[in-house]
């Protein structure tokens, strides 16, 4: 039997076990009317044709009142190769029926135009089941997707020429294979159809000529389409039916068959079904959208590259509705589901694949945004010098990770860009931020698939756009901590092999009057002698001081550093009073290991979960990242100089006559004397013009933001480097998260601080000292509130994610007494006597906090 011909028999088995023949009194057990079927699902109904097939199993002909109802039973054929018996009492042939109108079934492909077509008979009749036989037949085949809808190719006119005298050869061949294949298409005319099909639209298979974002599909046509048909509620129903039975044959084909590499189209799947704007329904959400995204999950990259870039072009609308599709079924799934440690989400399939989808649509977002590729860092001179220890941690087995550098995503690299080039997406970076999810995450788990980088377990963190900066910085933490138990292991199998001192810290000891000295110092000597040892956990001791650093001494150690360095008579950096903002200052006499240093101490504050009161522009953090500053970063950092350019460039009169500058511009030293700089050799007989200002603007910037504190600057971030480098700092944070990351959030909230504060030694929230503490705090001033978190926390500022993630204990210390509270800052613990009246709690409290300074024993 032709191969045509028994694909069309085991459709036919298939939709008997599916559809049924239509007699209710069907006495076949393989026949979806008999009254004792057993119902099955689609993938088991397919598994049984094929078995049906194989043993030439009774087959149905169609009841009258199935006929012309279904494309499942097309007439027997005469001339077929089988005579199949028949449900009912007697044999009926094809030509004893009635005539029955066109149902359309040797339709194997769509345009826009056949689509109106169908429904336009349908409408006359009232009878939409020929289209809706024709959606389900068409969309639930990938090889019926690939060549449906596809765009009318344009000609040259020697492309013309020459595919005319091609079409005058293909006649001849046609003319002599006509008649060979004239009783196949008798028996068959499904197949007839299929091999018509695949000839009309095989030059829409020419890829090759396709560029980077062009696709054969007429996705405006698609639209159209939709559009009409999806306001039907019986015709929506058999897309998705349709897509039900599509996912799990795309699925298959992506895994085991390469079908992308040798049909470039084969891409049009997706892009027409991603087209339904239906999608994000709760019919789909169940089945049909999970199975879906399960298919398009296993895109190979170039794919995925190219859909991304092609969605990129859809505009913000567009984006923001592909978002919510996905973000629908992750949420769905999570709120529908209870995860746990036991039951994690990451073991999800659903949650999984669309997620990956999201990465696609998160890249077409960045690549539709305003691009900035072009101004980047360049990458330091020297690399940062490897551990002496290193040989030992080869020998040991424990080769660091992450050597060539941090990680990068695979579709980042496919595209040739970066999440930093993107200054403003389509849509807000936020709102790919799935709440629901960061809530079922078990941070420490996916911290582990995230390390082990295998494919049976997938971690979210390998999609940072999906998580909040609380759970990032939670990775982030646990990252920094698990390399110091390396460090401080491998520390101590040194001392072992090498009969060295044991060292497991990162210990400095410090004067509290000479601090930037003596830490400064210290660290230096680290940075040139051992850069490892930086990495390990940090240690702070100051000298005549009691207290043990579990994290409290460490936070007042950095904010002593940061009030020290940012000082602006030591002249490292200057200061904009306007803004509020420093900057780094071109004329510094400190030499560049003082930056170096500076840069350390960041890093390490970022590395031991420490928060600093730094105020650096955004453009700092960009720099951090990897992109230069440019014209617009002036806004920030340089607001006035940002508003004289932007006028010189809005000036609509003669820019030369009126305004007379030239490419010199002239810089203030530390001792307030003019230094001129040219912007282009020659400068100051260059005037700026009209036709050359939008050059002379780009030049300025580049000389205030790069040029002017280069050296300053790579110091700076060498130091940083040095500490972060094989942290995934990079990979997961945006330039505005890491700014959050270094100095918290400026936003205090109080009141859920109230909520998450929890009690100790007899305290609870409804005793009457506490009722008074939480009244006597709201009554602060902002002043007065920063200096209690100060005196309670060790800084002034609120945690990533803001003060309901600071968990305070507020503990009994004694009964009434004229004691003040105490705190233990590296716990966020305050100690606090049960005062008799509110009164002597306010006067208690506000001299403790205002006049606290150092540690000692209690």
């Amino acid at each position: 039997m032709k191969r045509a011909a028994a694909k069309h028999l085991i459709e036919r088995y298939y939709h008997q076990l599916t559809e049924g023949c239509g007699n209710e009194a069907c006495t076949n057990e393989a026949c979806g009317s008999s009254p004792g079927f057993q119902r099955m699902d689609n993938n088991a109904a397919a598994i049984k044709a094929l078995e049906l097939y194989k043993n030439n199993a009774k087959l149905c002909d169609p009841h009258p009142s199935k006929k012309g109802a279904s494309s499942a039973f097309p007439e027997n054929s005469a001339k077929g190769a089988h005579n199949f018996s028949t449900c009912s009492n007697g044999k009926m042939n094809h030509k004893d029926l009635p005539p029955t109108r066109e149902d359309f079934r040797d339709l194997n492909y769509l345009t826009e135009e056949k689509v109106y077509e169908i429904l336009a008979v349908c409408s006359e009749t009232e009878d939409y089941s020929p289209l809706i036989r024709v959606i389900g037949r068409v969309f639930s085949s990938a090889e019926s997707l690939v060549q449906s809808f596809r765009k009318a190719k344009q000609h040259t006119k020697e492309e013309l020429k020459s595919l005319q005298a091609k079409d005058e050869d293909k006649d001849e061949d046609e003319k002599e294979t006509a008649s060979g294949s004239a009783s196949a298409m008798e028996v068959d005319p499904d197949a007839a159809s299929a091999s018509s099909g695949e000839g009309a639209s095989h030059d829409g298979n020419n890829v090759q000529k396709l560029g980077p974002v062009e696709v054969s599909v007429d996705i405006e046509a698609v639209r159209r389409v939709y559009d009409r048909l999806l306001s039907n509620e019986k015709i929506e129903a058999a897309f998705l039916n349709a897509l039900v039975y599509l996912s799990p044959n795309v699925e298959c084909d992506l895994t085991y068959h390469n079908v992308y590499a040798a049909d470039p189209n084969y891409l049009n799947v997706f892009i027409i079904v991603m087209e339904n704007s239906n999608l994000h329904s709760p019919e789909y959400l169940e089945i049909a959208l999970p199975q879906f995204c399960k298919a398009m999950s296993k895109l190979p990259l170039p794919a995925l590259a190219k859909l991304a870039r092609l969605w990129s072009q859809y505009g913000a609308d567009k984006i923001r509705r592909l978002v919510e599709t996905f973000q629908q079924l992750i949420t769905y799934t999570v709120i529908s589901n209870e995860f746990n440690s036991d039951n994690l989400v990451n073991e999800d399939d659903g949650v999984v694949a669309a997620t990956k989808c999201l990465k696609i649509v998160y890249y077409a977002n960045v690549l539709g945004g305003d691009l900035d590729t072009d101004h980047n860092e360049e990458e330091d001179d020297e690399p940062i010098p490897e551990s002496s220890e290193l040989s030992l941690q080869e020998l040991l087995g424990e080769e660091r990770r992450n050597k060539k550098g941090p990680r990068v995503d695979p579709l980042e690299t496919e595209l040739g860009i970066r999440t930093s080039d993107c200054r403003k997406p389509l849509i807000p970076f936020e709102e790919f931020i799935n709440e629901p999810l960061n809530d079922v995450l078990e941070m420490d788990k996916d911290y582990t698939f995230f390390k082990v980088e295998t494919e049976s377990k997938f971690s979210f963190m390998t999609c940072p756009f999906i998580l909040n900066a609380v759970t990032k910085n939670l990775g982030l933490y646990y990252d920094n901590r698990i390399r110091m138990y390396s460090e401080r292991r491998i520390t101590a199998l040194y001392s072992l092999v090498q009969g060295q001192q044991l060292n497991p810290y990162l210990r400095l000891k410090v004067r509290r009057d000479h601090i930037i000295d003596d830490a400064l110092v210290r660290l230096e000597m680290i940075a040139t002698e051992n850069p490892a040892d930086l990495k390990k956990q940090l240690y702070v001791e100051f000298e005549g001081e009691q207290g043990v650093d579990e994290g409290g001494v460490s936070k007042e150690f950095f904010q002593l550093v940061v009030e020290e360095i940012f000082n602006p008579d030591i002249g490292m950096f200057t200061y904009d009073e306007s803004t509020k903002l420093f900057w780094f200052n071109p004329s510094s006499f400190e030499n560049e290991g003082q930056f170096t240093l500076i840069g350390i101490v960041l890093g390490l504050a970022i590395y031991n979960n420490c928060i600093l009161d730094v105020h650096f522009p955004m453009v700092v953090y960009r720099k951090l990242m990897g992109k230069k500053g440019t014209f617009r970063d002036l806004a920030d950092s340089h607001p006035v100089l940002f508003q004289s350019l932007k006028e010189l460039l809005e000036y609509e009169g003669n820019v030369e006559e009126d305004m007379m500058i030239t490419f010199q511009i002239s810089q203030t030293d530390l001792f307030g004397n003019p230094v001129m700089y040219d912007l282009r050799e020659g400068g100051d007989k260059i005037p700026v013009t009209n036709d050359n200002r939008k050059e002379f603007v780009a030049l300025y910037a580049e000389y205030m933001l790069n040029k002017s504190v280069e050296k300053q600057f790579k110091a700076f971030r060498r130091g940083f480097h040095m500490v972060t480098n094989e942290s995934p700092l990079k990979y997961l944070f945006r330039p505005e998260e890491i700014e959050l990351l270094i100095c918290g959030s400026r936003n205090l909230d109080f009141q859920a601080l109230e909520e998450t504060t929890e009690y100790d030694g007899g305290y609870n929230r409804d005793c009457r000292i506490i009722k008074d503490f939480w009244e006597t705090v709201h009554s602060f001033g902002q002043e007065q509130k920063r200096l209690f978190l100060q005196f309670t926390t060790g800084t002034d500022r609120a945690p990533v994610g803001g003060l309901g993630k600071l968990k305070m204990i507020i503990a009994k210390n004694g009964p009434d007494s004229d004691r003040l509270p105490t705190s233990h800052t590296c716990f966020n613990v305050l100690l606090l006597p049960e005062y008799s009246t509110k009164e002597k709690l306010r006067e208690r409290l506000l001299k403790a906090i205002t006049y606290a300074k150092g540690f000692g024993m209690l």
